[in-house]
């Protein structure tokens, strides 16, 4: 098999991507380009210049002519710009003979790097020009992470020298670029995900919050920081909302947190009503959400009037549901108080109640106005609970974000005791992929929101099987990525490095890799009722590595069975 003939770095600005081009093409005698002093060259003008007189759309043409024409020259290392790889047909030149490589660095080596080109020039560098440069850096950062995690390989750089840098890509490219062109499906593949433009990047959010959500139904701010429940009134307001505010909760939440995000509303001059459900799955049902339809009837609640919800994943979903079904219709305003529902159930629309037989059977795609997470109301989580949300945080590294993944590893003790900055870094990243695969795929229509299920096949099935007593969700997504992970290495998709990987991360955090005392066959009972279901057959998320999820529903009923009762033996 033939070498890759062109090498494309990716990465933010700030990752070493033109010296390290120059660097791997003296080493291999090639040409090395900087894609931005291209479409400099072509205009006539820098470009910040361009930006402000021709707009974003004439930049991304000029950038997409000038990577036509390098993408078509042999023995090229090509620097691309940092937002290159958000057009798909981008994406789908760099992988035509090209190897693709992505330049990692965290959020404070990019600052450290960049600050002295914007001390000499603060034109050059207008991503600087912020009152708080490293937090404008993060939120760009995780808005492009989904696009960089398409690379063919990626060098984490903190702590290189640029001539290390450059030494791990001419290895990567001798080992791996030969077998990345073999696949031919590989082109379409990275031009898959739809484009994304820097306008909808979360900094053009509105101030203070993490991200947007953008879906054809609605778009809406995420407001992830520590100390934040103050502020839901003040954001309220400026989301439109005014009256009466309607909050839903469940007992320990409204003990903990209720009188707090009253004082939020009131100061903000909104009337609140209360509506407190039982702690635990079993509240979201249909005969708990007509218990709440009776109190919005006696309430003589509005179109207009919001409804709260205040509380983990189950009173999100419940809260969701009635949001969604009464009067046809309330403003929904989401304040997740538990790990799980800040990186999961708050952000992307779904709501639903429980059905016997299956989780979340009845439901809808209803998407709030605005989401606040507070990070600081973790603390006061039960252990176990804590320690189950890990599992969606974790599930998004694996499908998405190697970087996200690289960050856990390395700061678990830290994370898992919740140092204020280091997790809402991690949870503000996690939310902001949710909220990507999202924009790009509001009701699972084109497999893209469907890798957010990664784990989940196994998972609600084990729920279900429980009667949704005895394991939480995050436990049973934990036992699913296990199984995931089985059945994946079985079928020669993923290396068993990768696997253990996995595992070793979700041990670290404290989540179980088996369960005890449930049916397996009651367990496959529920999977074959899923929601995943198309066809009668099982659509199973699996990796093949690290943000190399694949969807399928290939995986042969006998081999799911013995994959369940490996995972259920004692």
């Amino acid at each position: 098999m033939k070498r890759a003939q062109r090498i494309i770095l990716t990465g933010f600005s700030g990752s070493g991507k033109s010296e390290v081009a120059r660097l791997v093409s003296e080493r291999l005698g090639w040409q090395a380009v900087d894609s931005d002093d291209a479409i400099v060259a072509a205009a006539g003008k820098p470009i910040p210049a361009i930006f402000r007189d021709d707009g974003e759309p004439h930049f991304r043409t000029l950038e997409h002519t000038v990577l036509s024409q390098l993408c078509s020259q042999p023995k090229m290392v090509i620097a691309a710009g940092g937002g290159a790889v958000l057009s798909a047909e981008n994406r789908r030149l760099m992988a035509q003979g090209g190897f693709i490589v992505c330049l990692e660095a965290r959020p404070e080596t990019i600052l450290e790097r960049l600050r002295p080109q914007f001390e000499s020039d603060p034109v050059a560098r207008p991503l600087l020009a912020t009152a708080d440069p490293l937090r404008r850096i993060r939120e760009l950062k995780s808005f492009r992470q989904p696009y960089y995690a398409l690379a063919d390989h990626t060098v984490h750089t903190d702590g290189l020298t640029m001539d290390q840098v450059a030494a791990e890509v001419v290895h990567a490219w001798r080992e791996l670029s030969a077998t990345a062109l073999a696949d031919a499906g590989r082109p379409a593949a990275l031009a898959a995900a739809p484009s994304a433009r820097e306008a909808d990047a979360p900094y053009s959010a509105p101030p203070g919050a993490t991200c947007v959500v953008r879906t054809t139904s609605a778009t809406y701010p995420v407001f992830v920081s520590w100390g934040a429940l103050p502020d839901l009134g003040r954001l309220m307001a400026d989301a439109g909302l005014a009256g009466r505010a309607y909050l839903i909760s469940d007992s320990m939440v409204h003990a903990r947190w209720g009188a707090a995000a009253e004082e939020a509303l009131r100061t903000a001059g909104l009337q609140v009503a209360w509506h407190v459900v039982p702690t635990g799955e079993t509240s979201k049902s249909l005969e708990t959400a007509a218990t709440i339809y009776d109190w919005l009837v006696s309430q003589r609640a509005e179109r207009g009037e919001a409804i709260v919800a205040l509380g983990g994943g189950m009173v999100c979903d419940l809260a969701g549901f009635v949001a969604a079904t009464f009067a046809r219709g309330l403003p929904l305003v989401h304040v997740p108080t538990s790990l799980l529902a800040m990186v999961d159930a708050a952000v992307g629309g779904k709501v639903a109640v429980n059905q016997k037989e299956a989780k979340n059977l009845i439901g809808a795609f209803y998407q709030p106005r605005l989401v606040l997470a507070d990070v600081s109301t973790l603390q006061s989580l039960p252990p176990r609970e804590l320690i189950s949300g890990w599992a969606e945080v974790i599930k998004h590294a694996l499908i998405m974000d190697e970087e996200l993944l690289r960050l856990l590893e390395e700061n678990a003790e830290a994370i898992a005791s919740l140092q204020p900055a280091v997790t809402t870094e991690v949870i503000s990243r996690s939310v902001a992929l949710k909220a990507a695969v999202v924009s790009e795929d509001e009701r699972e229509e084109t497999g893209r929101r469907t890798i957010l299920n990664y784990g989940h096949t196994i998972g609600h099935g084990l729920e279900a099987a429980a009667e949704y007593t005895g394991m939480l969700h995050g436990e049973a997504v934990a036992v699913g990525m296990a199984g995931a992970a089985r059945i994946a290495s079985r079928l020669g998709l993923l290396s068993a490095e990768v696997a253990e990987r996995q595992n070793a991360l979700i041990a670290r955090f404290g989540l179980p890799l088996r369960a005890s005392g449930v049916d397996p066959a009651k367990v496959m009972a529920a999977m074959a009722l899923d929601k995943k279901v198309k066809g009668g057959a099982i659509r199973w998320v699996l990796l093949e590595d690290i943000a190399r999820p694949v969807i399928g529903r290939d995986v042969p009923p006998e081999l799911a069975e013995e994959v369940v009762a490996e995972l259920l033996s004692a």
